[in-house]
């Protein structure tokens, strides 16, 4: 995990084309960013990492179409009604390009608002609203949908535990836990799987004891977790304590990844079975050339936030260049249909609903005793490109 003192000193580095916040608005001639996320609340940890990666990107780039690069980091505190506000008042000071997002609900206000202001946001959040029956022609999401993250994970799962028949299914109560509930339920009905309960929780819960004995009375042979950030990973601690691994397979369907592992440690993730959007052990050309650049001026890993709003960052920074042009449509424009090799392979935007395709993993976590290197937390079991086709997602572009 990076400590204060790297953090800080990343903070610090001094980069051709990156401004400081105070000057940002002073330049006529600069594009702005514009990082909306949590950098508060239970999902604060994510939000930081998130910032970290557009600064990387936006470092790494210098200047683009002959213009200096700028960006302001946005505390969205996790909630929709905020998250727009201040998008509002940072597109009114002339942002106009926005990577970020962590919840969906914030992601789905945040798109809408883009619409309305001509500008362009890029999310990794999950629900398949954002693609789909919500969709709009501002928005882009990097990340697989709740549809693909279950596709790519419960169905591996089965095909290597066919016997594993009961499954129960821990849901947080919002439009993603919603998306990847339903998904799972539609697997279990057609693999004659038993659903034999399901507990909801809010986002403001902190206590799951109730939910994993209710888990545990029922018998199953897979508990599958559906929340995502600091509720899973506490969810995580709770059922390791209870002795939950020693009596059904564990499958959290959406881990952040590297920067879960690192809080969770070996010793719990170890047997348990993840779903992730990003690793930063894929053997992929551009991944692995991302990577040691990240190693070299940073001298950490990245993790999933760092590297979804790296790549979101890096897409619009690609498309404005190919566009030579900061409006916001020629860049939308040149963002349909874009086909690149991405930090999880070969990745391609689809032009009718600006869903990227890209691959989502399983991974295992390994036994302490069995990790190369500190951050080797788990081995990748299988990956896959899972989406709804196109006349199946609802999404109606104006």
């Amino acid at each position: 995990m990076i400590n204060r003192r790297d953090f800080l000193k990343f903070s610090a580095l001094a980069a051709p084309g990156l401004l400081p916040a105070s000057n940002i608005f002073a330049q006529t001639n600069t594009i702005r960013f514009g990082c909306p996320v949590p950098m508060s609340g239970p999902f604060a940890a994510n939000g930081k990492f998130s910032e970290m990666g557009m600064k990387f990107a936006i470092q790494q780039a210098g200047k683009v179409i002959g213009k200096e690069l700028s960006y302001t980091a946005i505390d969205t505190e996790g909630k929709p009604a905020t998250a727009v506000r201040k998008v509002k008042d940072s597109i009114e000071k002339g942002t106009r390009f926005f990577i970020g997002g962590a919840l969906s609900s914030e992601s789905l206000a945040m798109g809408k608002e883009a619409a309305r202001a001509n500008s362009v946001f890029v999310t990794a959040a999950g629900a398949d609203e954002i693609t789909g029956n919500e969709c709009n022609r501002a928005t882009l999401r990097w990340s697989v949908p709740t549809f693909g993250a279950i596709e790519q994970t419960v169905r591996p799962l089965l095909d290597q535990f066919p016997n594993a028949k009961r499954w129960y299914t821990i849901t947080p109560q919002y439009v993603f836990g919603d998306g990847l509930l339903a998904t799972a339920k539609n697997i279990f009905k057609e693999k004659g799987i038993e659903h034999v309960g399901n507990s909801s929780h809010s986002l403001a819960e902190k206590e799951f004891s109730g939910y994993l004995t209710n888990a545990m009375a029922a018998k199953p042979d897979v508990l599958l977790l559906l929340n995502f950030g600091s509720q899973s990973s506490d969810m995580l601690r709770q059922a390791v304590s209870f002795g939950l691994k020693n009596k059904m397979k564990i499958l959290m369907a959406w881990a952040s990844g590297l920067e879960q592992f690192e809080t969770l440690g070996a010793n719990i993730c170890e047997g348990v079975y993840f779903g992730v959007q990003y690793w930063h052990g894929v053997d992929a050309p551009f991944n692995k050339q991302f990577v040691s650049n990240v190693n070299n001026h940073l001298k950490i890993d990245p993790n999933y936030s760092f590297a979804a709003i790296y790549m979101g960052t890096k897409i619009v920074l690609d498309a404005i260049t190919k566009a030579n042009s900061t409006d916001p449509k020629a860049v939308i424009a040149a963002i349909e249909g874009m086909k690149y090799e991405g930090i999880t392979g070969t990745e391609e935007i689809r032009a009718s609903d600006h869903q990227v395709i890209k691959n989502y993993y399983l991974l295992k976590g390994k036994a302490k005793s069995a990790m190369r290197n500190k951050n080797d937390y788990v081995d990748i079991i299988s990956f896959g490109k899972s989406f709804l086709p196109l006349d199946k997602t609802m999404c109606k572009m104006a």
